[in-house]
């Protein structure tokens, strides 16, 4: 899959994040030309800063908010392929900063397909939104692509607009292109050097790391956890399917199988029993805002469109997580260390 990015001009938006700076590493070892466009990194420390990524593609720091220049990159660079990351992604900070997440999310994915409708350059995009897209009942299976798209807060809500942004202007606009658009719903993802607050894995490292207990807000929340790398290489596998194949574009679900879709509760244990050391967690509510307490993703579309399956369960998933933070955290190289996770991922087959 990888030598089909070689030469190729992608652009990343939202580069500067977590899963940006991961997916912009996996290109740059493919021999990608890689372009990307984002604001500056939001935490300190940062992955984007600790790989020193920059020296290795095109970045541009600019808001997606900000069509005129985005049209500029577009122009100058050309991309052929387009990985649409770009942000605000937590949940928590949406009921605090509500329209500054529409402005992004909803109006950034407009610019971007903007400046693809005035730009032949690009063949295939693949628009990353989330699995909160989906209307929540609190039911026991997962959602499939055709369930109703009406997210709660003001994030899911905003990629729920997103979603149908997108279908509108491939409707409207691309019917007749050369041009391959995918939608892709990934679930939460967990992975070394993810420095987000409100996010559970990173509020457990950050706690371990300060001798202190870690505290989970709900341990009983349901989610479809998986690690980073199996989204990105999702993503990648239908740009590239797509790219070739337009009848392949479409919206697609992506996260873990049912026996790894656990409570928060469960992943902290999991986490704990990796990280050793006596590790001990705690629940502390904080009477916050609605989240949902039950998230399940069906992905049969992409299994039998793609042949697609994840191949690293949970326990694989949080080692890696604890592998890449431990490294970190004694000042190793971490940089050695994601290209060989990277290439463990490439090289394993599904586990069971």
């Amino acid at each position: 899959m990888l030598e089909f990015y070689r030469n190729k001009r992608v652009l990343v938006t939202g580069h500067t994040g977590f899963k940006g700076t991961w997916l912009c590493k996996i290109l740059i070892n493919a021999g990608a030309d890689v372009y990307g466009y984002s604001l500056d990194p939001v935490t300190e420390p940062n992955l984007f800063n600790l790989t020193g990524i920059e020296h290795f593609i095109t970045s541009i720091i600019g808001d997606i908010r900000d069509l005129k220049s985005l049209q500029e990159v577009f122009a100058r660079y050309k991309p052929e392929i387009v990985f649409h990351l770009a942000a605000q992604p937590i949940v928590r900070e949406s009921y605090k900063e509500p329209v500054y997440t529409y402005e992004t999310n909803v109006m950034g994915t407009v610019n971007i397909l903007e400046c693809v409708r005035l730009n032949e350059s690009v063949k295939s995009i693949v628009n990353v939104t989330t699995d909160k897209v989906y209307k929540n009942r609190e039911w026991e299976w997962g959602y499939r692509e055709n369930e109703e798209l009406n997210g709660f807060d003001p994030y899911s809500n905003s990629k729920s607009c997103a979603e149908l942004v997108t279908q509108s202007y491939k409707d409207s606009f691309f019917q007749k292109r050369n041009v391959s658009i995918s939608t892709a719903r990934a679930g939460n993802v967990i992975g070394g050097g993810d420095f987000s607050a409100d996010r559970i894995i990173p509020d457990c490292i950050r706690a371990i790391i300060k001798h202190e207990k870690i505290i989970v807000r709900n341990p009983y929340s349901i989610r479809p956890y998986q690690h980073v790398l199996e989204p990105l290489f999702a993503y990648l596998m239908i740009a590239e399917r797509q790219y070739e194949y337009k009848e392949m574009a479409s919206s697609y679900n992506i996260g873990p199988n049912d026996n790894d879709c656990i409570s928060t509760g469960k992943l902290v244990e999991i986490f704990c029993s990796s990280w050793g050391n006596d590790c001990q967690w705690e629940v502390r509510g904080d009477q916050g805002p609605h989240e949902a307490n039950f998230l399940k993703l069906d992905c049969s579309k992409l299994k039998k469109n793609y042949d697609w399956t994840p191949k690293w369960n949970i326990d694989t998933a949080v080692d890696k997580t604890v592998e890449w933070s431990k490294c970190f955290a004694n000042h190793g190289d971490i940089n050695k260390m994601i290209d060989n996770q990277i290439y463990d991922y490439l090289e394993c087959e599904y586990q069971k």
